[in-house]
């Protein structure tokens, strides 16, 4: 059976043997068909490209013996030549390479001789040329046979080139078939001998297990045994075996390097005798017996350096399961305690910085109180004597003065002005580098707020004999939303700037729109003058605080050098960009861009100032001001408004007047010795619980005491030096209440009480008693109204309380145009403040009704004094 068996394995390899050697053979021969047939493709290419440019050469000839029979100029010979020789050498290697094809040979003998008729002609033109250069009719003659010759050689090159073409699918054709059968001659063949050597490995395989099956079993275990060893030697750390009695069995190079022991000495000893504590080092290793595993346990080894290492281990066992031992390494972990040190020490260091961080935060913080505290206190400082200085100024122009009289006080009131100039300058500043600059987004008419603005300057234009021009772009938005106060504060600048520095000539702000987009549009504002110019060494500096364009321009123009800086500070905390280009003693030009938002809703109609009136009597008002001048003066300004005045020194004072009498209004100082204005508000708010309006006079315009007048519950603020239109306007605001009139109708015996809601003679006092402007301003309020209010039901039903705010926040500055109560605007005010919470009060819903109630009567009514004013009309 043994010998059949092998017998039969001879057959299959003899067999596979002779099948690779056919293989091979037909590899060979298909190989060399590759290769020939690839020659034929190369051939065939070699061909068509030669023909081409024989053709191309042809071209060249005729070209330059046609260039020399119309022009005469014998540089075209030098080119007939060249192209000639190229022809023939060309002729030559086609004959050459169709050698082997009888046909094309022909197609290739035929063209030669068409290409020699072709050069005999030119070559007897070109005689006659030389010698008859005027010959017109000989040339006209060969520009017709020329172009007929040439015609018959290209169709002969054409047909070779077909010709060729053919052969070249063929031959590819071929190549291709040749190559895919090569690559499956090979692949079989590599098939067969990887089969072969498969077949020879396992005939040896069964061979070796069958005839040396009990030295394989021995190898076997030399090999696992080495390969053990391997392991334990693979390992950097200290690694041992030990009994289950703690008996070390096995240890590596890293353990004899370590303990310092031989290996030798190692096995045979008792494990724990190598660590600083035998103990734990007894109860880490029986740990491992009896859990059958340990992890990290930490040890120290006995060594010149005391190693520091966590110990892993696991039992290992024989074949019936039995445990006959453990493996344990000691993991060196002096590198990680190191590392875990500077760690601790690094965490130490870094709470320690951000201890000092937090301190010097705290410092930073208390520093820019301090300075906000310093600017509120300075401002108040300076403000209040000038709020009397420039009030008794004003006071005093208003009676009867002789005219040296008139200008000593206009002298002083210039001066004032200058100074309330300089301070603003600096709280401006103060605010936006303390980044509490706040910016609106309020629908506005940008072409009639530039118009208004402009009006400020008429006086000194005049004065100085100068034109005031302005260039604003039709194409612009009518109505946009974004900060117009703001916008105001960087033109005004700008122009107060031009008008300063320019002597003769004109000022020309132009209003450009660059780009119009679905949600904004880009506008750029540009002031040219006519006057002094900038330095080019100073113009990069010109935006800096406290910077002017020369030494001497403080001293010559006066101002604080700050105008400048607080334009560039407005216009960049908006997104916008600022530039300047100017010429010594030609002029400047200072432009800056911002976005505007595009709305389709109504320009919010700001109020007017309303007119010093004394009409209004019975309105008892507490005045509460340290300052004896700014006593007198407060006095001076209510008498002449036609209000009772009471002066109070402190807040103390005024508290204690409060216990006893009844006031309409209370202006509090804020800054004033025993009981101060918040202080005295508190009170009045918490303790006596009273609700009469507070306007605070403040000499700080910068944002911290406003916001805390906000806090303790003041109603308004107005800063020193106080306007007195401004004081009056906000006065009779507060003052306003809803008239209870009684309509009697006819053949009724009871009356029914109407509250009106309109206040037409605050109307008449705002326009002056304009008709035309009444009307246009309650059509205004007509159109816009309801659709507002629609609006406001609508965003409140659907909590969209952004929509909501903003709707309310539409609807408050028309309120104060037809003489609705205060109470109601104060009403749309908490609205927005819910409305901004994002939270639903229990009084929203009536608040909103309010208001609804308030806007359709208003419509009502007005819409009946219009109907009368129409009527009269």
């Amino acid at each position: 059976m043994t010998y059949k068996i092998a017998l039969s394995q001879a057959v299959y390899y003899y067999l596979a043997i002779l099948i690779i050697i056919a293989l091979g053979i037909i590899f060979y021969f298909n190989s060399k068909k590759v290769i020939s047939s690839g020659n034929h493709v190369t051939h065939t290419y070699a061909v068509m490209d030669k023909n081409q440019e024989l053709l191309l050469d042809v071209m060249s000839f005729e070209t330059a013996s046609r260039g020399y029979l119309l022009t005469g100029n014998p540089s075209f010979i030098s080119s007939y030549r060249q192209s000639l020789a190229q022809v023939e050498q060309n002729i030559v290697i086609l004959l050459h390479l169709t050698k082997d094809n009888p046909s094309q040979h022909k197609r290739v003998e035929d063209l030669a001789i068409l290409i020699a008729n072709r050069i005999k002609m030119s070559e007897k033109l070109i005689e006659a040329k030389s010698k008859e250069p005027e010959n017109s009719k000989e040339q006209y003659l060969f520009l017709q046979f020329s172009t007929a010759k040439t015609e018959a050689i290209r169709e002969s090159v054409k047909a070779i080139n077909a010709e060729e073409f053919m052969l070249l699918k063929v031959r590819k054709s071929e190549n291709t078939f040749s190559t895919d059968m090569n690559k499956i001659v090979l692949f079989s063949l590599f098939a067969g001998v990887f089969l072969l050597l498969l077949f020879i490995y396992f005939v040896f395989r069964n061979h070796t297990i069958i005839n040396e099956e009990s030295k394989a079993h021995s190898y076997a275990m030399q090999l696992a045994s080495k390969y053990s060893l391997s392991l334990i030697e693979a390992s950097r750390d200290p690694l041992f075996t030990i009994s289950p009695e703690g008996i070390i069995t096995d240890a590596n190079q890293a353990s004899v390097q370590v303990t310092e022991m031989a290996r030798e000495k190692l096995i045979g000893s008792n494990f724990t005798t190598y660590f600083t504590d035998s103990e734990k080092a007894k109860e880490g290793y029986e740990a491992v017996f009896s859990k059958g595993f340990v992890s990290d346990y930490p040890l120290t080894i006995k060594d010149g350096v005391l190693t520091q290492v966590l110990f892993n281990g696991s039992v290992y066992k024989d074949d019936n399961n039995t445990v006959i031992g453990a493996v344990v390494v000691a993991r060196d972990i002096t590198e990680q305690k190191r590392i875990e040190d500077e760690l601790i020490k690094a965490k130490q260091i870094a709470e320690e910085a951000a201890i000092k961080a937090e301190k010097a935060t705290n410092v930073a913080v208390e520093a820019v109180k301090s300075k906000q505290q310093f600017l509120s206190n300075m401002s108040h400082e300076i403000r209040t004597p000038m709020n009397a200085i420039i009030g008794f100024t004003k006071v005093v122009l208003k009676t009867e003065l002789t005219a040296k009289q008139k200008e000593y006080l206009m002298a002083i009131k210039m001066s004032g002005d200058a100074m309330i100039v300089l301070i603003n300058d600096i709280l401006d500043l103060a605010k936006v580098d303390a980044g509490r600059m706040n910016f609106e987004k309020t629908p506005f008419k940008l072409n009639l707020s530039i118009a208004a603005m402009l009006h400020l300057f008429e006086t000194k234009i005049q004065e100085k004999n100068l034109a005031l021009l302005t260039e604003y772009d039709e194409r612009i938005p009518e109505v946009l939303v974004g900060d117009p106060v703001r916008l105001h504060q960087i033109i005004l600048n700008l122009i107060s700037n031009a008008v300063k520095f320019t002597n003769k000539g004109s000022i020309v702000l132009a209003v450009r729109l660059l780009k119009e987009e679905d949600k904004k549009a880009s506008i750029k504002f540009s002031v040219t003058d006519t006057g002094i110019g900038i330095k080019k060494s100073k113009i990069s500096s010109i935006f800096d605080n406290f910077q002017q364009a020369t030494s001497s321009t403080a001293r010559l123009f006066g101002g604080t050098g700050l105008g400048l800086a607080i334009v560039k500070q407005l216009v960049e905390a908006q997104g916008g960009t600022i530039t300047v280009e100017s010429t010594l003693d030609v002029g400047s030009t200072f432009s800056f861009v911002l976005d505007f938002s595009k709305t389709s809703a109504l320009a919010v109609v700001e109020p007017e100032m309303i007119p010093l009136n004394t009409d209004i009597k019975d309105t008892k008002i507490l005045v509460v001001e340290d300052m004896e001048l700014n006593q007198l003066l407060m006095k001076t300004l209510l008498d002449d408004f036609g209000f009772e005045c009471e002066i109070a020194a402190n807040g103390k004072l005024a508290v204690e007047k409060l216990e006893t009498t009844a006031y309409d209004i209370i202006l509090m100082d804020l800054q004033m010795p025993e009981m101060n204005g918040f202080e005295a508000t508190t009170y009045i708010r918490e303790t006596l619980k009273l609700t009469v309006p507070i306007i605070a006079l403040t000499a700080d315009v910068t944002t911290v005491d406003v916001a805390r007048c906000k806090e303790v519950g003041m109603n308004d603020y107005i800063s020193k030096p106080v306007d007195e239109r401004l004081l009056y306007s906000k006065l009779i605001g507060l003052i306003k209440k809803p008239i209870l009139i009684i309509d009697h109708e006819v053949g009724k015996p009871t009356a029914t009480d109407t509250i009106r809601y309109v206040d037409m003679s605050y109307l008449n006092k705002l326009t002056q008693s304009n008709t035309k402007l009444i009307r246009e301003m309650i059509t205004a309020y007509l159109l816009q109204t309801p659709p507002l209010v629609t609006m406001m039901r609508k965003s409140y039903n659907s909590k969209d309380w952004a929509l909501l705010k903003s709707t309310v926040h539409k609807m408050i500055p028309s309120f104060s145009i037809v003489g609705i109560s205060d109470e109601y605007t104060k009403m749309a005010k908490q609205v927005q403040v819910y409305a901004d919470a994002l939270e639903h009060a229990p009084d929203l819903e009536e608040m909103i009704k309010s208001l609804e109630r308030v806007c359709n009567h208003s419509c009502v009514e007005l819409q009946n004094e219009l109907n009368a004013m129409n009527d009269e009309k």
